[in-house]
């Protein structure tokens, strides 16, 4: 347990001396009733040889100490309260993860799509992002010749949009580093990595768990925005296939066009067009889909896809409120007992 006032403890320092106190005052009465009614309790203990009276001082002081010790343990739970303690609480939640995985490559920059591919590209992402329901957190990784996470999966829409707005096309392609870098980032995200997780490691393409059926996986997808054209290792077609053996489907979004366009890379003049055949055979090795870029308001759909992982995360809940909350049912009970025993307060 942590405190975000811890000077607030000191509070409970003043138990002690409220104990002290009130047994000074509990003395003083005790003398003055002896004071005014010695005569009755000689008269008595005289009569029954003493034995009713004990009894009766005995379940007097039984009486008072319950109250009172109800009180005690009240003050010092609501001393405690004063620090305003947190508990690191599990809490299981349901979420099902979506990781976004963007081309950044210069070919991204070519205008077969208006205003450029990688605007193309943004403006389908956040129509997905802004229609995420509740449950399904989304990742962010961009790559061009290296894969990077950019955002860590979250329900953040802000978040998510601005990542998605800082997104620019430069360097090669590498679509299989692309691939394993959002496989990377899925397995992050379903094994409670901190949210200051970031990452360009990628995850050992030739998996040590034993494979499973290719889309069994549904609590996590990985939809990929690219035009397909790859020319650096590792080979995307290993990398589906280590998807495949995961279990987790990659849905692929074409953004290009067949006749393609020119995009000028320092100075040299590149022809590039979309590798509709290469996506088309990622998407089908990991039993995923394959989307045109005329077709990317369909993309709404993947998350009637995505099913839910039941997940226990730990979280810092501030807790004063119940230990306050519990305080009161404490002196709430000792003035009842109290009143119905004694006739008074403790």
């Amino acid at each position: 347990m942590s405190f975000l006032w811890p000077i607030g403890l000191v509070a409970i320092l003043l138990v002690p001396l409220g104990l002290v106190l009130g047994r000074a005052i509990e003395q003083r009465r005790r003398r003055r009733l002896v004071g005014l009614g010695g005569l009755g309790l000689t008269r008595e203990a005289a009569a029954t040889g003493g034995a009713g009276v004990s009894i009766r001082r005995r379940a007097t002081g039984l009486r008072f100490r319950i109250p009172a010790a109800l009180f005690v343990i009240g003050f010092l739970v609501l001393g405690v309260a004063f620090a305003r303690p947190q508990a690191s609480v599990s809490l299981p939640q349901v979420e099902g993860t979506v990781i976004l995985a963007f081309d950044v490559s210069a070919s991204m920059s070519a205008d077969d799509l208006k205003p450029t591919r990688m605007d193309a590209a943004k403006a389908a992402a956040k129509d997905f992002v802004s229609h995420a329901p509740p449950g399904v957190v989304i990742g962010i990784v961009a790559f061009s010749d290296a894969g990077v996470a950019v955002q860590v999966p979250t329900s953040d829409e802000v978040a998510l949009l601005a990542s998605i707005d800082r997104l620019n096309p430069a360097h090669g392609t590498s679509l299989g580093q692309g691939i394993l870098a959002a496989l990377a980032a899925v397995a992050h995200a379903e094994s409670g990595t901190p949210p200051d997780y970031y990452s360009n490691r990628s995850p050992d393409p030739n998996p040590t768990t034993p494979p499973v059926a290719p889309g069994s996986h549904d609590s996590a997808v990985v939809v990929l925005f690219t035009d397909g054209e790859n020319n650096e290792s590792p080979d995307p077609i290993a990398a589906a296939q280590s998807a495949a053996d995961s279990g987790i489907r990659i849905d692929t979004v074409g953004i290009g066009s067949a006749a393609g366009a020119t995009v000028d890379l320092d100075g040299f003049k590149v022809h590039t067009q979309l590798d509709a055949a290469t996506l088309q055979q990622v998407s089908q090795i990991t039993k995923g889909t394959y989307y045109s870029a005329d077709e990317v308001t369909s993309l709404r759909s993947i998350y009637s896809d995505v099913g839910s992982l039941l997940v226990t995360k730990s979280r810092e809940i501030e807790v004063t409120g119940l230990l306050a909350g519990g305080a009161a049912i404490l002196f709430l009970a000792g003035a009842l007992l109290s009143f119905a025993w004694l006739g008074r307060l403790p």
